[in-house]
C-alpha cells in the first residue's frame, strides 16, 4: 500500500512539474504579437528596466511640437538600451497643421502620438486607444506619477476613459516665468532701474531708450518686435493681450474660475484696449515694421544682433537668440520679464499655478502591432529612473555624485547656458516634454529634486548683468516681480487651451473660423490708421456675432463646468 501511494504521488508530483515548467514559459520574457483587434497574447507586467530583455524594436512617433532629429544621442542610446526600444519619430514639416487629418484620412498612423490640440479628432476617427486598462494592470510608475491627478486625464463625462499621458509636469514650481513683455536689461541700466508696471510705463522705456539710442551696433534700434506670421501669432500677439488684461493663460478662451463662464476673449474691451495701443505704437514707429511677415529664422537674427529692445514672448520661443547673445558676450542684451498689464488694476496672472491640466498627451495608435510594448515604454518614462536620466543625462558624463547628491558638470552647466543645440545633441532635457514627466517641483526617493533646475540652480546661472540688475531692484529672483502664485491661487479648471474639443462639433468649428478671422481682422486693425481702428474692431465684432460666437462661448462655458465635474473641483 505504502508503494502504490509513493507512486502515485510521484506522478502527482511530475504532472505539477510539467504545468510549472509551462506557466513559466507563457510568462517569459517575449516579444508581444498582436492579433487582428490589436490585442496581445502576452500578458505581463515587467519590472523597472527589465524591458530591455525582450527583443528590440522600432516605435514610430508623431510629435507635433517635434523637429528634425535622430533617436541616436547619448540619452537616447541609454533609453533604448534601459527598454530595448527605439524610436523613429516624425514632426510636421514646416509646420504643417493638417498632419493629423492626413494621417485619420489614410488609417495610417504612427505607433505613438503626440497630436496636442487635434487629440480629440483622433479620440473620434478611432485612432487611438483606452488606456485604463493597461494602466491598472502594469502602470505602476504612471500611477505613482500622477497619485490623485490621475482623473485629469480622463476624457470627458460622457467617455471618461484616459487616452494619452505626458506633455506637462504633475508637481510643477513657479520658479520662472515665461509668456509676458520682455525688456533688455540695458534699457534698465540705463534709464536709472525704473518700475515698470504698466503699458504706458513700458512704452515710456522703449521710447526713452530709442531716442537716446536710435543705433545698436551700427543697426538701426528696434524698440518692439513680434512673429505674428505664423502659429506664433497666438503667442507673441495673442496671449500677450490676454495677459496684459490680467488674464489667466486660457489660450483664446478668458474663464470665471468660480462659475465656468466662458468668453472667446476678443470680445473682451480689455483686449481690444490693448491691440488699440499696440496700433498707437505702429503710428508711432515703435513696433517693427515686419512683425506681421518676417520668419522665425528673420526674427530670431534680430534678437541675437541685440538691437531689439522688447519682445512679448514664451521663452522657449527665443531662448536660441538668449543663448547666442550670451555667447557672443552681450548679456546686457538679454531680457527680463516684466508684470506689465493695461493699469495698475489688473493683476499679471503669469506665474498662477494650474494645477495639472491634463489635456493633452501621447497616445498609442489603434493600428499599432506594439500596443503593449508602447506602453511600457511609456510607463517606463514615468519611473524614477528615466527621470534622472533624461533631466540630467548619464551620470560620470553629465552629471556626478558629490556627498551623495546630483551635481552637474560644469561645462554641461555652462553648455545649457549658451549652446542652443546642447540639448539637441546630449539628449538631456529634450526627451522631458510631451512625455510623462514628474515636474520641476518634484524629488525622488533620496529627497533630491528629480530637475537640475531647483530655484537655487536657476539664480546660480543668471549671466553677470541679469545678477546686477536684480541687485538693484533688490530681488533674488525675476518671480519676486509678480503676484505670487499662493496670491493667484490653484486654478479650479486647469487651462481651457488644453480641453479636447470634440471633432466637427459647432465649438471646434466656430472657433476655428473665429481665430482665423482675429488674427486676420486684428492685425489689419493694428497696421491700420488709428483713426479707422474702432471701425475696424467694431466690424471685427459683427463678424464674431455673424458666425454664432455666442454658441460657442455656451459650450466652451459647458466643458469647463463637465471639467470642473471631472475633476471634483466645481
Amino acid at each position: 500500500m505504502k508503494k502504490k501511494l509513493s507512486i502515485l504521488s510521484l506522478s502527482l508530483l511530475f504532472i505539477f512539474a510539467l504545468l510549472f515548467l509551462a506557466a513559466c514559459s507563457d510568462d517569459s520574457d517575449t516579444d508581444t504579437s498582436s492579433d487582428d483587434n490589436g490585442e496581445t497574447e502576452d500578458g505581463g507586467a515587467e519590472k523597472e528596466g527589465d524591458t530591455a530583455n525582450e527583443e528590440p524594436i522600432t516605435l514610430t512617433m508623431f510629435n507635433a511640437d517635434g523637429e528634425e532629429k535622430s533617436f541616436d544621442d547619448p540619452v537616447a542610446q541609454k533609453i533604448t538600451e534601459k527598454t530595448g526600444v527605439h524610436l523613429e519619430l516624425d514632426y510636421p514639416v514646416g509646420g504643417n497643421d493638417e498632419a493629423i487629418p492626413l494621417m485619420i484620412a489614410s488609417g495610417d498612423y504612427p505607433d505613438l502620438i503626440f497630436a496636442k490640440g487635434d487629440i480629440g479628432k483622433l479620440i473620434s476617427a478611432g485612432g487611438v486607444i483606452k488606456l485604463d486598462d493597461l494602466i491598472e494592470e502594469k502602470g505602476d510608475n504612471l500611477k505613482a506619477m500622477y497619485g490623485d491627478q490621475l482623473d485629469r486625464l480622463r476624457n470627458s463625462i460622457d467617455d471618461p476613459s484616459i487616452y494619452h499621458v505626458g506633455t506637462y509636469g504633475v508637481e510643477e514650481a513657479r520658479w520662472e516665468t515665461s509668456g509676458t513683455f520682455q525688456i533688455q536689461l540695458d534699457v534698465l541700466r540705463e534709464l536709472g532701474y525704473p518700475t515698470i508696471r504698466t503699458l504706458d510705463d513700458f512704452e515710456a522705456a522703449i521710447t526713452e531708450y530709442t531716442e537716446k539710442y536710435p543705433e545698436i551696433d551700427g543697426q538701426s534700434t528696434i524698440p518692439l518686435s513680434l512673429l505674428g506670421s505664423d502659429w506664433r501669432w497666438l503667442i507673441t500677439v495673442g496671449d500677450p493681450a490676454a495677459a496684459a488684461a490680467g488674464l489667466a493663460g486660457d489660450g483664446q478662451w478668458a474663464i470665471d474660475d468660480d462659475t465656468g463662464e466662458a468668453t472667446y476673449k476678443f470680445l473682451l474691451p480689455e483686449l481690444k484696449e490693448y491691440f488699440k495701443w499696440l496700433n498707437g505704437l505702429n503710428d508711432k514707429g515703435l513696433l517693427d515694421p515686419e512683425s506681421f511677415t518676417h520668419t522665425y529664422d528673420t526674427y530670431i537674427s534680430k534678437l541675437s544682433s541685440g538691437r531689439v529692445l522688447s519682445i512679448a514672448d514664451q521663452n522657449w520661443n527665443f531662448g536660441d537668440a538668449d543663448a547666442a547673445l550670451v555667447a557672443d558676450g552681450k548679456e546686457w542684451r538679454t531680457y527680463a520679464p516684466l508684470p506689465v498689464t493695461l493699469s495698475e488694476d489688473h493683476v499679471s496672472q503669469s506665474i498662477k499655478d494650474y494645477g495639472y491640466s491634463g489635456g493633452w498627451g501621447i497616445s498609442i495608435s489603434s493600428t499599432s502591432e506594439h500596443q503593449e510594448r508602447a506602453f511600457e515604454f511609456l510607463d517606463w518614462m514615468a519611473s524614477e529612473e528615466a527621470q534622472i536620466l533624461v533631466n540630467w543625462g548619464i551620470e560620470g558624463e553629465n552629471y556626478d555624485i558629490e556627498d551623495g547628491k546630483r551635481v552637474m558638470k560644469k561645462e554641461d552647466r555652462e553648455r545649457m547656458n549658451t549652446d542652443a543645440n546642447y540639448s539637441k545633441e546630449s539628449g538631456v532635457g529634450y526627451y522631458i516634454y510631451p512625455f510623462p514627466q514628474w515636474g520641476n517641483g518634484a524629488v525622488d526617493s533620496n529627497g533630491q529634486s528629480i530637475t537640475p533646475n531647483t530655484e537655487e540652480d536657476i539664480i546660480e546661472n543668471f549671466n553677470s548683468a541679469e545678477k546686477e540688475v536684480l541687485e538693484h531692484y533688490e530681488m533674488d529672483n525675476w518671480v519676486e516681480w509678480f503676484p505670487s502664485t499662493e496670491e493667484l491661487g490653484v486654478s479650479n479648471h486647469g487651462q481651457a487651451f488644453n480641453y479636447p474639443i470634440e471633432s466637427g462639433s459647432d465649438l471646434e468649428i466656430i472657433q476655428q473660423k473665429a481665430d482665423d478671422l482675429t488674427e486676420q481682422r486684428i492685425t489689419q486693425a493694428i497696421l491700420g490708421d488709428p483713426d479707422d481702428f474702432d471701425a475696424a474692431w467694431d466690424a471685427m465684432l459683427e463678424e464674431l456675432e455673424a458666425m454664432n460666437i455666442e454658441k460657442a462661448n455656451q459650450e466652451m462655458t459647458q466643458k469647463t463646468k463637465d471639467v470642473m465635474e471631472l475633476w471634483g473641483t466645481n
